[in-house]
């Protein structure tokens, strides 16, 4: 089903425009994954997002079936926007290529409201480990495919601290959304520090 991802890149450049740096990564057992990077100018902000390709290539399967279907079955990349020039966060595209193996090497089906932990800081110097993954359909539309293929879903990333992924852990992704946005939290800084959680 490769035939998918020059569908996904065209989707992925009409929403973000067009990436002026990748890389792919390749995990033993594994599909190559790429990363796209894409500059933006919002209101004078400049931010970078990094985009996944590679990880719709195949649906992803339910961990307790016997054998994965090759064709139905949800299908997602992932995107991680960030304020740009303030921390090294090139250096995040190999945890990004480790999230987006997940599906294949875990077997993980990756979902809105999931936490993705990669046991390190997100880049250099970050106080994020982890990620909730939010909602589609926001910055990049779902990409209708041919039947029976399921849509392949662009899924925002947003970085949590530790206290804020155990906070999520006890009261659920929901409620540490709306700490955010009661907070006014900005999500894109790369230095913030962990929402108000008493």
């Amino acid at each position: 089903m490769a035939e998918v991802l020059p569908l996904v890149e065209a989707r992925l450049t009409t929403a973000l425009g067009e990436p002026d740096a990748r890389a792919a990564v390749t995990f033993l057992g594994t599909d190559r994954i790429e990363v796209l990077r894409f500059h933006e100018d919002l209101q004078g902000e400049n931010v970078v997002r990094y985009a996944t390709l590679g990880m719709s290539a195949h649906p992803m399967a339910d961990p307790t079936a016997m054998v994965a279907d090759p064709v139905e079955g949800p299908r997602a990349e992932l995107v991680l926007s960030v304020r740009a020039g303030l921390a090294e966060t090139d250096k995040v595209l190999r945890a990004l290529a480790v999230l987006a193996a997940s599906p294949q090497v875990e077997g993980l089906v990756v979902a809105p409201g999931a936490s993705l932990d990669v046991g390190d800081p997100l880049w250099p110097g970050a106080p994020f480990t982890s990620v909730l993954v939010g909602e589609p359909g926001g910055l990049v539309e779902d990409l209708e495919l041919d039947e029976p293929l399921d849509p392949v879903r662009f899924l925002p990333l947003l970085p949590m601290t530790p206290n804020e992924a155990a906070w999520k852990r006890v009261h659920g992704a929901g409620a540490l959304q709306e700490r955010w946005l009661a907070n006014g939290t900005d999500l894109r800084d790369p230095h913030r520090g962990s929402v108000p959680l008493d």
